[in-house]
């Protein structure tokens, strides 16, 4: 049963690590941006529907660049790619906090956007490992939250993610994501956290 949680009523939310609930240095653009404070839009409370919508969303447009690649090539598929990053992902507010299913040292964490856009859709020569997972033939996908957690203007939520090829082969990640709203009152991904589930011997 999924749960969810303002972390407004619960003790141990001072322990959580300040990235994760919200701190000026995520929550606000910099200063240099000509911001003073965060504006009204980018304060207000995350809810639940948002951080859904947001999901549904980011399983669409893993869905649409498989598409995009099937049927119109790579280099469409990595101007959406592209597209999608930009959008859902917080990259102009700073590093993100991308850890991907299929990511080996040193090249694990894509904690600046051309590696996320290459870990999406590969052929990018810095980053040979990665073939484009989000070129794999996807048609479908379903989420199964185990609990979001909403914090003002973050919120966090952990679960699966079931992906779908066109052959009906289906893919299981346990995934955590972090969200922030940016100035423009936008949900954005600050934290992508992708692991395959544990299997004991």
């Amino acid at each position: 049963m999924m749960k969810t949680f303002n972390l407004k009523t619960l003790a141990f939310a001072a322990a959580l690590p300040a990235a994760l609930i919200g701190t000026p240095a995520l929550a606000n653009e910099p200063a240099a941006k000509g911001a003073s404070s965060m504006t009204a839009a980018a304060q207000a409370p995350i809810t639940e529907a948002e951080v859904r919508a947001a999901q549904q969303a980011w399983g669409n447009a893993l869905v649409a660049i498989a598409t995009e690649y099937d049927t119109k090539g790579f280099a469409a598929a990595k101007q959406l790619a592209e597209q999608v990053v930009d959008s859902a992902y917080g990259y102009q507010m700073g590093p993100v906090l991308f850890k991907p299913t299929l990511a080996a040292a040193p090249q694990t964490f894509r904690t600046e956007r051309e590696g996320a856009i290459a870990y999406f859709v590969g052929g990018n020569p810095r980053f040979k490992g990665d073939s484009g997972f989000a070129i794999k033939g996807w048609r479908s996908f379903e989420i199964d939250n185990a609990a979001i957690l909403l914090k003002g203007n973050t919120a966090i939520s952990m679960g699966n993610v079931t992906v779908i090829d066109a052959k009906g082969n289906r893919t299981t990640v346990d995934k955590t994501w972090g969200y922030s709203r940016g100035n423009d009152g936008k949900l954005r991904i600050v934290l992508h956290h992708s692991s395959l589930p544990y299997q004991a011997n």
